[in-house]
């Protein structure tokens, strides 16, 4: 290990110095560069590289006619509810994938929207009531509130998933209603 062997694919048998594999390579000299003899030592410029004629653009190489299948998984868009989504041509859920063709779909309201007098309003009835007898007008104000949950259920592939979302105003439902209808139209 101590010694080194010549290198065997080498055709001058990796002598130091010459073009071989293992061994440094000369640089190159610089474009324009002409070592003088004797003078000043500055390279005399050389005369700028002839650059021939671009030649015509050529055909690109024709690529082997493969067919093209359609991609997996057409036939549906990204669509979320919940934790239910549709991707392609599945239905994906915590519980596991399902397959979309055929799929029932169902919603249900479980939400409640309140309407009541704020509690500003009774005090600026009050408070007005004693300086002038427009403070009644303060008790037409409402104010609407949206509790609760709508749940909605998928069945397909001998599996079923229910996901429930949170209701935050009164179009939550018809919103849901019109992402499950989509959903259905990509389920026949």
């Amino acid at each position: 290990m101590s010694e080194q062997q010549p290198n065997p694919y080498a055709s001058d048998n990796g002598t130091p110095g010459n073009a071989s594999y293992g061994y440094p390579q000369p640089y190159p000299a610089a474009p324009g560069y002409q070592p003088t003899v004797g003078g000043a030592g500055i390279p005399t410029p050389a005369q700028p590289p002839v650059i021939p004629p671009a030649a015509p653009p050529t055909q690109p190489p024709a690529y082997p006619a493969y067919p093209v299948a359609p991609a997996a998984g057409v036939g549906g868009s990204g669509l979320s509810l919940g934790d239910i989504t549709i991707a392609g041509d599945q239905i994906i859920t915590p519980s596991g994938p399902m397959p979309l063709k055929g799929a029932m779909w169902n919603a249900t309201d479980f939400s409640r929207t309140e309407t009541k007098i704020p509690t500003h309003a009774v005090v600026l009835a009050i408070v007005f009531f004693l300086f002038c007898l427009l403070g009644l007008l303060f008790l037409l104000m409402k104010e609407k509130t949206t509790t609760g949950y709508i749940q909605v259920t998928v069945t397909s592939g001998g599996r079923h998933h229910s996901t429930m979302i949170p209701a935050v105003d009164a179009s939550t439902f018809p919103w849901v209603m019109n992402q499950l209808n989509y959903a259905r139209s990509l389920s026949i």
